[in-house]
This record gives C-alpha cells, sequence and structure tokens, in this order.
C-alpha cells in the first residue's frame, strides 16, 4: 500500500438498492471503512451514509480491489446476510490479471493464512497456525506474460487471492503489497469483484449482482 492516501473523486455506482440492499460498485483505490487517523476518514460506507442513512456493513473489499460489494440496510438485512457470508452460502466471482503462464489451466489453491504479524497488514501461507483458506482458479486468457484468471474464493481470509496467486509463483499484477515490483507498471491492483450471488434477507430468492470488470 502506497504511502499516501488519494482516493478517486466521484459518484458511487450503485447497481440495486430496495428497502433491505444496497449494492455498489467500489472503486480501486477507496477504503471500505475508515482507517484510523483523519487522513483516512474517506472511505466507502461514509459517502453511502449521505444518501443511505442506515447503511450497514456486511464485509469488505480491499483499497486496491474494485467491485461488486453488498450493504445492509436494516438491522435484519445486516444480520442475514452476515451469516450467508460466515456459513459460505454466497458465490464470489473475481477477474484478475496475474503475473506469467498459468499451469494448469484450472485447480484449487488450499493453504492456511495468517496474518505476518512484524510485516502487518501483509499476510502469509502457514501450515502451522494459519486458518484454512481455500481458492478455484480458472484462466480465460493466456502468454507468456500475464494470465486472465477467474477466481472463486469459498473462503474469506483477508488478503486471500493476493496471497494464494503469489503462493502459485503467480501474483496479481500491481499489488503494492504482493508484487511491489510490478505497481508502477498499472494504474491499479489488477482485482476485481466481478460478481456476488446470495440469498435476499427478505424473500429469500437467490439474486446475482455484476459489475463489469474495468481492465
Amino acid at each position: 500500500m502506497s504511502d499516501t492516501y488519494d482516493p478517486p473523486k466521484g459518484d458511487i455506482p450503485i447497481l440495486h438498492a430496495d428497502t433491505d440492499l444496497l449494492v455498489v460498485d467500489k472503486p480501486a483505490g477507496l477504503l471500505s471503512v475508515p482507517g484510523k487517523g483523519e487522513a483516512l476518514a474517506d472511505c466507502l460506507i461514509t459517502r453511502l451514509e449521505a444518501a443511505f442513512p442506515t447503511v450497514r456493513l456486511v464485509h469488505r473489499l480491499d483499497r486496491d480491489t474494485s467491485g461488486v460489494m453488498v450493504f445492509g440496510l436494516t438491522a435484519h438485512a445486516q444480520r442475514h446476510l452476515g451469516m450467508q457470508f460466515e456459513a459460505r452460502k454466497t458465490r464470489k466471482t473475481y477477474v484478475a490479471r496475474v503475473a506469467g503462464r498459468l499451469e494448469p489451466k484450472t485447480g484449487t489453491v488450499d493453504l492456511p493464512l495468517i496474518v505476518d504479524w512484524p510485516n502487518r497488514p501483509l499476510q502469509k501461507v502457514c501450515h502451522e497456525t494459519g486458518k484454512p483458506a481455500l481458492t478455484d482458479y480458472k484462466v480465460t486468457k493466456t502468454n507468456d506474460t500475464e494470465s486472465r484468471v477467474r477466481l472463486h474464493p469459498l473462503t474469506g481470509r483477508s488478503h486471500q487471492l493476493r496471497v494464494h496467486m503469489l503462493a502459485l509463483g503467480h501474483p496479481i499484477l500491481g499489488d503494492p503489497l504482493y508484487a511491489p515490483e510490478t505497481a508502477s507498471q498499472y494504474p491499479r491492483m489488477m482485482l476485481h469483484a466481478e460478481e456476488l450471488r446470495l440469498h435476499h434477507p427478505e424473500s429469500g430468492i437467490g439474486v446475482k449482482f455484476r459489475a463489469k470488470t474495468p481492465f
């Protein structure tokens, strides 16, 4: 993460809003929630509160990740959605551009993760103390220098996709934490939350929300 926080300006794209749910397309470079100190106060949920005063956090995306985020607009909706995430009842799809030719073209990464305490907020693979972390992946396009990958995290560990791709030897391009040597070559980290499937907290009906990948 860079030393200076310079969040993008402009309106937040609203993908869906009803009495229970708010779904938005988070821009890359914007914190999901406030950081410590006045310099990190500008964030997604604070901006949304202006138009949706009852907005409630359910999950987060990393600052440098863009894409679909869902919020509850009532206490019941927040609780119901949170339980879906905790019980792995949601299905999340991400798109990433990673370094090198990723082979095999489909697979599952099963590597436990834990905070790298001396280097926090970095996370690391640790088979002794790490928490289980699973990611399915499928390469959709590749050449000798990079691969485009669709990622399905089956767990929700911090920095999971970033560390799992790094562990395979194919870090996400433009990642300032795990591939800093590539950060200056890309306008942003090449990771986007493309789709989120869940059950509506009131009707129980399955719903799907998508945000077009911007890279």
